[in-house]
């Protein structure tokens, strides 16, 4: 099984003639994500790499059952085009775009609280179901699919990583989840961990959070209460000086909050397993989810 996205997704493409637009689906195409419709205003009619390409997302959803979005949008039209989505129906929204402001996404979220919309991101990798489908930018040869294991970050290059090492020792993946680094966002770690918890091919959960906001210590609070299943964590940014951010806007020490060694301290009392060296986070892996091979 998988969480959120798998072979059967009908995805739209909004931005899909813009150069990383186009270059994107191609790789998700190739991996065998059912890429059914772009959208690009004015551009109705013509195609992209033999995908119909319409002025709206409801005109795509209604004519190729689209039911989730993946954008690629310029930031200052990322919010309108988001909202645009959910509007249209579409289940899953998946938001690539960084540099959206922060205002921008305070509407979006207000928006979003009356739609039976999923927001992943924005300023996100994306969500891959390894060997069904790859909504995003993601490097599909590092995933190993067949399970067990769930991933879940807020950093788009420690999501690689940590599944590069996972693959390495031969630990295959349910699905990889990079829910981005920006304050305001959509799909959290909660939202994740309920999804991994409840599905039943999923037998042990990988956590990457990193420094600011208090993400880290909610979602441990929630795996101490809820999660059954064994957890390994990781925090970026131990070493990084207060007041500096450091790569994704939310990633800043503000004050005495938001530290790598409070979220640390949070996780180890809700008995996650930290893997402290991120050179030997493959061989914690292993170890926590007895996994031999």
């Amino acid at each position: 099984m998988s969480i959120f996205v798998n072979k059967n997704t009908r995805v739209v493409v909004q931005g899909i003639t813009g150069k990383e637009g186009r270059f994107h689906t191609a790789q998700c195409v190739d991996y065998g994500t059912r890429i059914v419709a772009g959208v690009t205003p004015g551009k109705g009619g013509q195609q992209a790499d033999n995908i119909s390409v319409f002025n709206t997302v409801a005109e795509a959803a209604l004519k190729t059952k689209a039911d989730c979005s993946l954008i690629f949008v310029p930031p200052q039209f990322a919010a309108d085009a988001i909202m645009e989505a959910a509007d249209a129906g579409i289940k899953l929204i998946v938001a690539i775009t960084e540099g959206i402001p922060i205002a921008d996404m305070m509407r979006v979220k207000g928006f979003l609280k009356d739609k039976n919309t999923r927001l992943i991101g924005p300023n996100c990798p994306g969500i891959i179901t390894p060997g069904e489908c790859k909504i995003g930018i993601m490097p599909a040869p590092i995933h190993t699919p067949g399970g067990p294991i769930g991933v879940i970050s807020r950093s788009g290059t420690l999501t690689y990583e940590v599944v590069y090492q996972l693959t390495q020792k031969n630990i295959g993946q349910t699905t990889c989840i990079g829910i981005g680094g920006d304050p305001v966002n959509g799909t959290n770690f909660i939202d994740c961990l309920k999804a991994f918890e409840e599905d039943a091919d999923t037998k042990g959960i990988v956590m990457v959070g990193e420094i600011g906001g208090s993400a880290e210590e909610e979602a441990s609070e929630f795996i101490s209460a809820y999660v059954t299943k064994p957890v390994v964590g990781f925090v970026a940014g131990l070493t990084a000086p207060p007041g500096r951010r450091m790569g994704h806007a939310g990633a800043i020490i503000s004050g005495g909050s938001g530290t790598a060694a409070g979220k640390i301290t949070a996780m180890k009392k809700a008995g996650i397993n930290v893997c402290e060296n991120l050179g030997t986070f493959g061989e914690l892996c292993a170890e926590t989810f007895n996994f031999s091979g």
